[in-house]
């Protein structure tokens, strides 16, 4: 599933073909997706320019004002499990599982791909921040406003695994399951242990691991995922870079440790036993 450093080089990749340009059409070819896109959608954004292309936790936003809008309003465009969106000249050959094409003034098309069709495609009218797929997300971890005093905070009387509390969307946001292994790896805690026992001090270190491992990921590209590829049509390559993530047996890049593994929560987790306490 793409994760928040691969929606984040999305974001970045369609930024500059997209802002400042007024859309076209908006083709949807196959409006069955996790909710149906409403059959009115298009003729609403029709004419609409492009303010600003945004992100909160792993959903895209495209703010939109003009053309046959009453009001500013946002494209909120959630990738699913396997899709991508990538800019082309609108008259490039559609393939399959192509399922909306946003069509633009440049004569570029911002096109959706999704095989597994668990992406989605919303027109907010209002804040979307009230929208009740935004409203009780937590703070973004590359925010100013996230630190130890979050996690500690939040922390209290969690019986929770910490891996699985770092994966609630309620206390941060886009910290999957690669991403959290990673994190934990470089502040030295165990995943297993339940939330409620970690230090101030330790909760300081997972905040601040949490952040380097997303910006680094950011950096180049995201984590190469079987289905993931970024807006250029190229995978992400973060996963030369893990350090316990599906290396089980191997040996721990920092001590030699062999790295184990786990299921929590249906999730394969991996860690050090020498260096994670």
């Amino acid at each position: 599933m793409p994760e928040l450093p691969e929606v984040e080089t999305t974001r970045r990749g369609v930024e500059p073909h997209v802002v400042g340009h007024r859309v076209r059409a908006l083709f949807v070819h196959e409006p069955r997706l996790r909710w149906r896109v409403p059959a009115s959608l298009p003729a609403k954004v029709h004419g609409a320019t492009v303010l600003a292309a945004e992100r909160r936790a792993k959903y895209l936003l495209f703010r939109l004002e003009g053309g046959a809008l009453r009001a500013p309003a946002t494209l909120l465009v959630h990738l699913g499990m396997s899709g991508n969106l990538r800019v082309l000249p609108a008259a490039t050959p559609r393939l399959t599982h192509d399922h909306f094409d946003l069509v633009l003034d440049s004569g570029e098309t911002l096109r959706f791909n999704d095989p597994r069709r668990f992406g989605s495609l919303h027109l907010v009218e209002g804040d979307p921040a009230e929208h009740p797929l935004l409203r009780h997300l937590g703070p973004e971890p590359l925010e100013e406003g996230f630190d130890g005093g979050t996690l500690w905070r939040a922390s209290r009387k969690r019986r929770i695994a910490v891996k699985q509390f770092i994966m609630d969307a309620k206390v941060v946001v886009g910290v999957g399951n690669i991403y959290a292994s990673e994190a934990l790896f470089r502040a030295g805690i165990r995943p297993g242990r339940q939330a409620r026992g970690l230090t101030r001090t330790e909760c300081d270190r997972l905040a601040a691991a949490i952040r380097t491992v997303l910006a680094k990921a950011i950096e180049v590209g995201g984590t190469t995922l079987r289905d993931y590829v970024g807006v250029d049509g190229n995978p992400g390559y973060f996963r030369q870079k893990l350090f316990v993530y599906e290396r089980m047996g191997e040996p721990c890049r920092k001590c030699g440790t062999a790295v184990r593994q786990r299921v929590q929560g249906q999730r394969s987790t991996y860690w050090c036993p020498a260096c994670q306490k």
